[in-house]
């Protein structure tokens, strides 16, 4: 099957990536729900009971918005798709639809190993398939021509960061689960750092005059 066999563009396949990543969205605000029925006494403690899916709710919110920035922006970097790619791409949207499955785990089971150890695992499997897009766009022709390889190996570096951290909270979660959970935090200040790093230097003709003086 070539490039022109697949029958897809980027833009259509980034539209129906984009659906699938509302609907999981969607689908975790399900999750978010009291007893019917509850008398006025009752009301207080439901509420305190559902607080545990309302931290679910809104980490997986974080995560799978910060997935689709990475995977929308990804996309907007490609030139063309071939079978690989589209392969890669079903595989990552197919975790992302599962994600309300190990949110509602980890919300109901938040304090266990287990729970806490397949929510890790989820992340860490999305973000390698993220990085194995952004590895197959380094071949010739897959990027945009005003794309530079520089701008997706930052891509790529973002994802071993996430994958990185994930990967290394279970074994810590085998320890402490709530640790594991502080540990994820590592995720946004080390990414910020390999944007730091690895960001594209500003050309000469473009660099502020005033930095020199």
């Amino acid at each position: 099957m070539s490039r022109q066999d697949l029958g897809l563009d980027v833009e259509r396949l980034r539209a129906f990536g984009d659906a699938v990543f509302a609907i999981a969205i969607t689908l975790l605000a399900l999750d978010m729900k009291v007893p019917e029925g509850l008398s006025a006494d009752e009301v207080g403690d439901a509420i305190n009971d559902a607080l545990g899916s309302v931290g679910g709710f809104l980490l997986s919110f974080l995560v799978i918005g910060i997935l689709w920035i990475s995977y929308h922006g990804l996309l907007g970097m490609a030139a063309e798709l071939d079978r690989t790619l589209l392969y890669l791409d079903m595989a990552l949207l197919a975790v992302v639809a599962g994600l309300p499955f190990p949110t509602k785990l980890l919300s109901d089971y938040g304090s266990t190993a287990v729970a806490t150890s397949v929510y890790a695992a989820s992340i860490t499997l999305a973000s390698l398939l993220l990085g194995a897009m952004a590895l197959r766009l380094l071949r010739p022709g897959m990027r945009k021509p005003d794309v530079s390889r520089r701008k997706i190996e930052l891509s790529v570096w973002q994802s071993v960061v996430i994958v990185s951290v994930f990967l290394t909270s279970v074994p810590i979660a085998l320890l402490s689960p709530s640790a594991a959970k502080y540990w994820w935090i590592l995720a946004g200040p080390l990414q910020a750092l390999v944007r730091r790093v690895k960001a594209e230097p500003v050309p000469a003709e473009h660099a502020d005059p005033s930095a020199a003086k």
